[in-house]
């Protein structure tokens, strides 16, 4: 027997962005692990990565192309030839672009992280082809353009600092589900002494571990922080030096901040004044003593109408005390504006037409049931979808799939499984695994540049998705050198040598050691140096007032809540959120079997209170409804959900779900107050007893 070792990297949607080790016997990869060398991942992984050889080899593994047979959505194929396959997308694609090439789109997310995978021969594709453009806004591009606005790119405290943080606020997240190696970190923390706060809607898994759990109403996390802004202020809890030196704004900042009292910010979020000022003493005294005081904020902040400014209020917070003096301090959203990617030679901009259209990802169900307009342009007639699954997690879901059940609409699908997607498809293309294909990694959660080397042979007739559009430009007949590149030559091109924080990167010996992490400052922000227009961190941005934003941070109140839109609650009483399941990586993983029975089944975390107005007792049956469609689960009567809020961790495979159905079916395409992001936790439901 020939065993071996394979360095690779976790390619999944997640800041942990772990560094694997796969031992190969006889060409079979037979364990997956973290590497205990990478100071990150400490050789540790999520339940989800260390089943990977199950996903791997699951007995349902698409191996080879499929071309439909009956109707849309019943999700029966046949077997055919790659020849076959190819010669169809191209015959097709061909006709259309004919036509007007915008009439066909890409849609593709984070089903891999990766650079080399994910959008670089499919971006040149569809630049060179002339396809419309995709914005790809499903998760995080609310909270990122508000974090922009502020401190001028998406870098924040060092993951491996926050251990010596003696305040740490999770804000909006739950990463003992999400981000399991930041949640080591806390831990350390903790266990040194620090305090620990989550500032959530719902008593998530990591709100238990807290010291301190503050339960606001769902979209008023942006109330919150400008309520801690105004104590801050007056109770001269901030570092006026910080401020003087390395802020802009702050005269205007105060006098916003002085319209929040924390009687008003209390009311506003439904939680105590005791919670708001108790919060900001602790943070702001802790501060001026000298001790690191971090906040870790995440995307459930983000998914409501005033998504983005939320975001923004928070990253105002560690300038005002002074927090980023310390490598401890500061906040983290996402490390990945620190690394210095190499999209241009990735994806080749340079090649698209001039004047293409863009269609934002979030509002495909509305965009896929549009007629051809002048406003609009051509009508979709084609979609090519890779490393996504947009029947199962764009909103508004009765609509998607109404657009993907078009008779005239020609779909490809490129996936591991067969998904909700994937029944839709015309043609349906298998791809590989991470562990088949080569590919090179950012991270969101870390500062590491991360390679990926293929540890087996595809399966079956598996191809990488660079392979796959390769095929399709070759019969299409694009020549240019650009679409023969090999993976490695593409993997060598991911990050810029010659940036100061990735100096003479080498591709080959960053495949050999897996990893390698960025040149960067302990403390980034220390003595300001902040990527703004103004080199400070902006309480007071011209950049939004130019966008026709408000330049100085406020409160969007959510589109559906109680206290916003009462004659709408008068009907769907109860705010909803969908947080991710523990045992599921957004709709990853949702068909590996082991993985699938610890989770359970759909389920709907219901207050007591609530359940009592409704006659609903645990375990029973519930329909959750709202204008836009309805789905069934089983009610789990909790205080981890507050009064007037129900919580369905996502996101099902319907065809895994007790009705066919899952959470998107009562969500929104209302996009976010910048970024242009979805907003899945502004919703507002009934739920009901299931009857016969």
């Amino acid at each position: 027997m020939t065993t071996t070792q394979v360095r690779a990297t976790c390619p999944h949607d997640c800041p942990d962005t772990c560094a694997l080790l796969i031992t190969v016997e006889d060409g079979v990869a037979t364990e997956v692990k973290g590497d205990p060398d990478h100071p990150t991942t400490a050789g540790v992984l999520c339940t989800k990565v260390s089943r990977y050889t199950e996903r791997t080899y699951h007995p349902d593994r698409l191996l080879y192309p499929m071309r439909r047979l009956g109707n849309k959505g019943e999700g029966k194929f046949e077997r055919i030839s790659w020849d076959q396959a190819i010669d169809e997308i191209a015959t097709r694609l061909s006709a259309i672009a004919a036509k007007n090439p915008q009439a066909i789109l890409p849609y593709s997310y984070a089903g891999t992280m990766g650079l080399v995978q994910g959008e670089s021969i499919s971006a040149r594709f569809f630049h060179h082809l002339g396809a419309s453009l995709l914005d790809r806004t499903i998760c995080a591009t609310a909270g990122f353009t508000g974090y922009k606005y502020t401190i001028g790119a998406t870098i924040g405290t060092d993951l491996e600092q926050f251990q010596n943080s003696k305040l740490i606020i999770i804000w909006g997240g739950n990463p003992i589900a999400s981000n399991l190696h930041f949640w080591m970190r806390a831990q350390e923390a903790k266990r040194n002494g620090a305090k620990l706060i989550a500032i959530d809607p719902y008593r998530s898994l990591t709100a238990e571990k807290c010291h301190q759990h503050i339960a606001l109403l769902p979209g008023t996390d942006a109330a919150l922080a400008l309520g801690l802004m105004q104590v801050l202020i007056s109770e001269n809890l901030i570092d006026e030096d910080y401020i003087a030196r390395y802020t802009l704004g702050f005269d205007q900042l105060k006098q916003r901040a002085a319209e929040w009292a924390p009687e008003r910010t209390a009311q506003v979020c439904g939680i105590t004044v005791d919670e708001v000022v108790n919060l900001a003493r602790e943070y702001g005294q802790m501060a001026r003593r000298g001790e690191p005081v971090a906040i870790r904020t995440n995307y459930g902040v983000q998914r409501v109408a005033g998504g983005g400014m939320a975001v923004r209020n928070i990253t105002c917070l560690p300038a005002l005390v002074g927090a980023w003096r310390h490598p401890a301090g500061g906040v983290q959203l996402s490390s990945s504006g620190s690394f210095p990617v190499n999209s241009a030679a990735l994806q080749r901009p340079d090649l698209l037409k001039n004047g293409a259209r863009t269609i934002n990802m979030t509002t495909i169900g509305d965009d896929l049931l549009k007629n051809a307009s002048p406003e609009f342009g051509p009508k979709i007639e084609a979609v090519i979808v890779y490393n996504s699954n947009p029947v199962a997690i764009a909103p508004d879901s009765p609509k998607v799939m109404q657009g993907f059940a078009r008779d005239d609409l020609f779909t490809v699908v490129l996936e591991h499984f067969q998904t909700d997607t994937a029944d839709y498809a015309d043609i349906l293309l298998p791809a590989t695994t991470q562990l088949e294909h080569v590919d090179a990694h950012k991270a969101y959660g870390h500062l590491y540049m991360m390679a990926n080397n293929a540890a087996i042979a595809p399966l079956g007739e598996a191809k990488p998705n660079t392979e796959i559009f390769r095929l399709i430009a070759a019969r299409m007949g694009f020549t240019d050198p650009i679409f023969q590149e090999s993976d490695d030559e593409i993997a060598a091109q991911a990050f810029d040598a010659r940036h100061a924080r990735a100096i003479n990167v080498d591709w080959e010996s960053l495949k050999r050691k897996g990893w390698q992490k960025l040149s960067m400052p302990d403390a980034p922000f220390a003595e300001g140096n902040f990527p703004t227009p103004s080199g400070k961190c902006e309480f007071y941005s011209a950049s939004m007032l130019a966008d026709g934003l408000d330049p100085l941070p406020t409160y969007i109140p959510p589109r559906e809540s109680v206290a916003s839109n009462p004659v709408l609650a008068a009907k769907y009483p109860l705010a909803m959120i969908s947080p991710p399941a523990r045992n599921f990586l957004n709709s990853s993983f949702v068909n590996v079997t082991s993985l699938r029975s610890t989770e359970g089944e759909p389920r709907l975390d219901i207050h007591p209170d609530d359940c009592a107005t409704r006659g609903i007792v645990d375990g029973e049956m519930v329909r959750i409804f709202n204008d836009r469609g309805s789905f069934v689960c089983k009610a789990r009567v909790t205080t981890k959900a507050r009064a007037g809020l129900v919580v369905g961790l996502s996101v099902w495979w319907k065809k895994l779900a007790t009705d066919g159905k899952n959470a998107n079916e009562v969500t929104s395409q209302a996009l976010t107050d910048m970024g242009r992001a979805p907003t899945f936790y502004d919703t507002l439901v009934q739920v009901e007893k299931l009857h016969a």
